[in-house]
């Protein structure tokens, strides 16, 4: 099983409806691919960790490199795993900028990735949320 996180950069700001068709149609080819992820947008900045199968995050995260909507792709992390630490959720998401009824982007990414096990990829997400809090 593979775990890949990577970092992009908008083209432009995506609409609410707009990024809502990206989740939907993400969440449904995710769910037929058997990856599991979460994706955290702060402003034009998007983070996103994919994981399952080996074939099915190379062939993901290429037909998401060859999207225009967005550049400056950068792998931050892409190694084998034995467990998945997002095993629930086909695409679990959070976004920044957003008025949250209760709590900042910083505080809903560090409860979601609290039991996340692995010490890196945690920081990754809380650096990223700290980062884009107000974006």
């Amino acid at each position: 099983m593979k775990r890949l996180l990577y970092i992009s950069t908008a083209r432009s700001p995506l609409r609410p409806s707009e990024l809502e068709a990206l989740l939907m149609k993400s969440r449904t080819a995710n769910s037929a691919a058997d990856l599991t992820g979460m994706l955290v947008v702060g402003g034009r900045r998007f983070l996103q960790v994919l994981e399952g199968p080996d074939q099915a995050v190379t062939t993901t995260f290429e037909r998401i490199a060859r999207d225009p909507r967005h550049f400056a792709l950068v792998k931050l992390h892409d190694k084998e795993v034995a467990a998945r630490s997002f095993a629930s959720w086909a695409m679990g998401f959070e976004q920044g900028g957003v008025s949250a009824a209760s709590a900042t982007l910083e505080e809903q990414v560090n409860a979601l990735v609290a039991p996340i096990a692995d010490p890196t990829l945690r920081a990754y997400f809380t650096g990223f949320a700290k980062t884009h809090t107000s974006a």
